[in-house]
């Protein structure tokens, strides 16, 4: 490996099966028992526990297909529950973030730590402290991976994952260098952060086939192949670090907001109140991120997998005259856009909108007939603030515009849907003494 090695130390915390552990927190019944967490409108399996492994069940895999093993074995089936989910992860994050003064939040359940100038401390002792606070003050298993670059880090914290010696913690500076060697061997380049399998099975195809064998491989010709990223990713497992640790999470390009149905519809009336509120949330994003949309485009879809139906998959593009984040305007467009592109007679599946073009809220360029005052009116920018602010705290959808609707039969299936214990006052969890 390297002979100049990093000096760097990063930590990689990482909730442990985190959907199925956050639906645990609220029901200990749950624990111990096989369960699974379904994607959008219960259609394909997102997130299994360790029991639900065992028996086979596979990511991704339809439910339909494994019908036969989920009534035999009495497995807990979930729908996906994403406020619980969001509120539990900004918990542990906010936990986590305890432990170093600079932290980047990765994904919803994976946050880098940097833990450079602490090697007086026990890196180990300590990760075993971020794991043992986690678990009780928000109460998510984790497991922790230290290394002295981000790419090491994410191996350590499979191997704290997998291999029960390590008790959940991993840290790479304290193995030898032949474990560390017998570690790169047993790790598919596939398998290496950052690869995936179009890549992984390039670097097959010359060889490499182990993240040891990336880590020595020739670094010109890596770069020729693959670009800088691979480079740095074969510098970052040898030890030097390339990466380094975002502390704030860049503002989004561009902001999609897209739901299958929970069944098909016709009606462009359902279609209006589907994609008024996702252009609802998308703004609320826009906002929290300080922006403005000069460009949206509306898009719909028929059922692509029944190609004995008419198919249809148009999308509009609307263009603003100065950028926006007023919930109202946004929404305005985009149901122009909607009625531009609907066709009576075509069975609708998905519908979704997407912001483009979005530029910081302060930049402003009017045009020299527009009328400013849609843009700048002081009442409903406060009217935006105050309507988020409602919908954080009693819930989302507890202000809304009246073209999202009240009925909507369209609305994604989610009919294992456990409560939103920690966002709404009416579904808080209840203790009995």
């Amino acid at each position: 490996m390297s002979s100049t090695p990093s000096a760097e130390v990063f930590a990689l915390v990482d909730g442990n099966n985190f959907y199925v552990s956050c639906e645990r927190v609220f029901n200990p019944r749950l624990e111990g028992r096989p369960v699974v967490v379904l994607s959008n409108n219960d259609g394909v399996v997102v997130a299994r526990s360790n029991e639900a492994r065992a028996l086979n069940i596979s990511m991704a895999v339809p439910v339909f297909k494994i019908r036969d093993i989920l009534r035999k074995h009495k497995v807990v089936v979930l729908s996906s529950n994403y406020t619980l989910y969001g509120d539990m992860s900004q918990r542990m994050m906010a936990v986590i973030g305890q432990f170093s003064p600079r932290q980047e939040i990765y994904s919803i359940d994976e946050s880098f730590i940097d833990l450079a100038g602490f090697g007086p401390l026990d890196l180990r002792a300590y990760g075993q402290e971020i794991r043992r606070r986690v678990r009780a003050w928000v109460g998510i298993p984790t497991c922790v991976g230290i290394g002295p670059t981000k790419t090491l880090a994410k191996l350590a914290n499979h191997c704290a994952k997998k291999r029960p010696e390590y008790e959940g913690v991993c840290d790479w500076s304290r193995l030898h260098p032949a474990q560390l060697e017998h570690l790169l061997s047993t790790f598919a380049a596939g398998d290496v952060w950052g690869i995936g399998h179009r890549w992984g099975t390039k670097l097959l195809a010359m060889g490499i086939r182990s993240a040891r064998d990336l880590a020595m491989a020739d670094l010109a010709l890596l770069r020729d192949r693959f670009g800088v990223v691979m480079e740095r990713t074969a510098r970052e497992l040898r030890g030097v670090s390339c990466l380094a640790l975002e502390e704030v999470t860049a503002d989004r390009k561009q902001i999609v907001s897209s739901r299958s149905f929970g069944r098909v519809t016709k009606s462009l009336e359902d279609l209006e109140e589907a994609v008024t509120q996702y252009t609802c949330r998308a703004a609320e994003k826009l906002r929290r991120q300080a922006g403005g949309c000069s460009v949206l485009q509306v898009f719909l879809q028929t059922n692509s997998y029944k190609p004995e139906e008419p198919q249809y998959h148009p999308l509009a593009t609307v263009r603003l005259t100065t950028p926006t984040d007023d919930s109202l305007r946004l929404t305005g467009a985009v149901l122009l856009g909607l009625r531009r592109i609907y066709r009576a007679g075509f069975r609708y599946i998905k519908a979704g909108v997407m912001f483009t073009e979005i530029q910081p809220g302060a930049v402003q360029q009017l045009q020299l007939f527009e009328d400013g005052a849609a843009a700048t009116d002081g009442a409903r920018t406060k009217l935006m603030v105050v309507m988020d602010r409602v919908n954080r705290r009693a819930g989302r959808g507890t202000l809304q515009l009246a073209s999202a609707g009240i009925r909507n039969a369209w609305a994604m299936k989610r009919d294992r849907m456990t409560p939103a214990y920690t966002t709404r006052w009416e579904e808080l969890p209840v203790a009995r003494a």
